[in-house]
């Protein structure tokens, strides 16, 4: 199973809820799979969804969903600690782990080899850790937000990216409608 096929079975456990996508091709699959005012696409920021994510979280009561890649959290493992020194149970770190930098070519990341990014997120203080399978994430996702409780998923997967048009709106436009969802 590949991100793209995650996305469609949690798409639906999603609606509504405050999501903050990824970088690049992550946050064009979710955009083509199932759009709403309330998804914030990231465009050019590797490694800040957790980060963004988590600050929307503290700051206001709804559940937050912040779907990061394996690749983007390498590149900013300080946003693990912080998510562990700053609890907020309204906040639901999804890492798909595909081993993969999957938006630059599918290039190997040490979460591939030797690295369990489970084990990394736990050293660092995070509670409420579970890794799962691809087929397990809408069921473990689903449980997380019926936990009101802060929790990090890191599904396994395998790489490889849907082919879907880049997101053609307006970074302001995407960032309007979703403060507009947020204050909703």
């Amino acid at each position: 199973m590949i991100r793209s096929q995650i996305l469609r079975d949690i798409a639906p456990i999603l609606k509504g809820h405050l999501v903050v996508c990824n970088i690049g091709i992550p946050s064009q699959e979710l955009h083509a799979i199932a759009d709403q005012p309330s998804n914030f696409y990231m465009l050019g920021t590797m490694g800040l969804a957790s980060s963004i994510g988590l600050g929307l979280a503290l700051v206001q009561p709804k559940p937050v969903v912040a779907i990061d890649g394996d690749g983007s959290v390498l590149t900013n493992l300080g946003s693990l600690p912080t998510i562990a020194n700053n609890p907020a149970a309204n906040f639901i770190l999804l890492v798909i782990d595909n081993g993969s930098y999957g938006s630059t070519g599918d290039q190997p990341t040490y979460a591939g080899r030797k690295t369990s990014l489970a084990k990394v997120a736990e050293a660092c203080g995070c509670e409420g850790v579970i890794e799962c399978q691809a087929e397990d994430t809408a069921r473990v996702l689903q449980e997380a937000l019926d936990s009101q409780e802060m929790t990090v998923i890191i599904c396994k997967c395998a790489s490889g990216n849907a082919k879907e048009p880049v997101i053609t709106m307006d970074p302001v436009v995407i960032r309007d409608r979703f403060m507009k969802a947020a204050q909703a």
